[in-house]
C-alpha cells in the first residue's frame, strides 16, 4: 500500500484528500503544518507528499528543500491556490514531480497522484 502524507493547513484539504485517496487503496497520513509534517517523514518514509505552497509556519518551499536534503528519492507534489508560472517553476527545478491547483476535483486529485506511482 503506497503512503501519502498531506501537508496542508486548511483542514477541508486534508479531509479531502483523506476521503479521496483512503477509498482508492492509499494510506493517507495528515499534517496542519510544514514542521509537523517533517516530523512525520523523520518517523518513516511516505511514497508522496501532497505539499501546500503557503502556510503559516514554513511555507511550501521551506519544507519542498527541507525534503529534498534529507530525503532526496521521496516524491513531492506542491497543491496551491495562490499558482503562478513562476512558482510552478520554481517548485519544479527545486525537485516536485508536479503541481495541483486548488480547488481541485477528486478525479484530478486521484490522476495527478496515480501519474506519481506510473512513472
Amino acid at each position: 500500500m503506497k503512503k501519502i502524507l498531506v501537508i496542508d493547513d486548511e483542514h477541508i484539504v486534508r479531509v479531502s484528500c483523506q476521503r479521496t485517496l483512503t477509498p482508492e487503496g492509499f494510506e493517507v497520513i495528515i499534517a496542519s503544518s510544514g514542521s509537523e509534517g517533517l516530523e512525520l517523514l523523520e518517523k518513516g518514509p511516505v511514497d508522496l507528499v501532497l505539499l501546500d505552497l503557503k502556510m503559516p509556519d514554513m511555507d511550501g518551499v521551506e519544507v519542498l528543500n527541507e525534503i529534498k536534503a534529507k530525503w532526496p528519492d521521496t516524491n513531492v507534489m506542491m497543491v496551491t491556490g495562490y499558482s503562478s508560472v513562476e512558482t510552478a517553476v520554481k517548485t519544479l527545478k527545486l525537485g516536485a514531480l508536479n503541481y495541483i491547483e486548488k480547488p481541485f476535483t477528486p478525479e484530478t486529485l486521484l490522476t495527478a497522484v496515480n501519474e506519481v506511482f506510473k512513472s
